[in-house]
């Protein structure tokens, strides 16, 4: 496994692993790496000091006392860094908020949120995915629905 400091055509930088280099080449040439931030599949390595670890007595030597925490925003499990400004902090909190409260139904959201419309299905939080058709039609038909600031997590890397 390697891990790469990567970065987007907007400027986001986050880190992500990989199983090799040419693994990297592979799935980013297929538009299979996107950015961990803004969705974009428009991502390159980003300049990356090497990581050396000391030999083992150095390290036990030259163990500094760490200094005290200081309070960070929350991470959600499996992310790799943590937002870097305000504004990602903010929406990586309502990202958690949605799916901690919401019931994710992947493609069938625009079935899922017709029959709630319709009265056919008991209401409830959902969250998921439309092709842009479906959610012009729901919009047009007088249906409420919003786009999401974020990816869902099956199609982050």
């Amino acid at each position: 496994m390697i891990q790469f400091s990567l970065k987007c055509a907007e400027g986001h930088r986050f880190d992500s692993w990989f199983q090799s280099a040419s693994a990297f080449e592979k799935l980013q040439g297929a538009g299979m790496v996107s950015c961990a931030i803004c969705g974009s599949a428009s991502v390159q390595k980003a300049l990356m000091a090497p990581r050396v670890r000391p030999a083992r007595q150095a390290a036990e030597a030259a163990q500094p006392t760490a200094p005290a925490p200081v309070a960070e925003a929350p991470v959600a499990p499996g992310a790799l860094t943590r937002p870097a400004s305000p504004v990602e902090q903010q929406l990586a909190e309502l990202r958690r908020k949605i799916e901690q409260n919401s019931d994710y139904v992947g493609m069938n959201f625009a079935k899922e949120v017709r029959a709630m419309h319709d009265g056919t299905a008991p209401e409830r939080a959902i969250y998921g995915e439309a092709r842009p058709d479906e959610a012009r039609k729901l919009l047009e038909d007088g249906i409420p629905v919003a786009p999401l600031p974020f990816i869902p997590g099956r199609k982050t890397n």
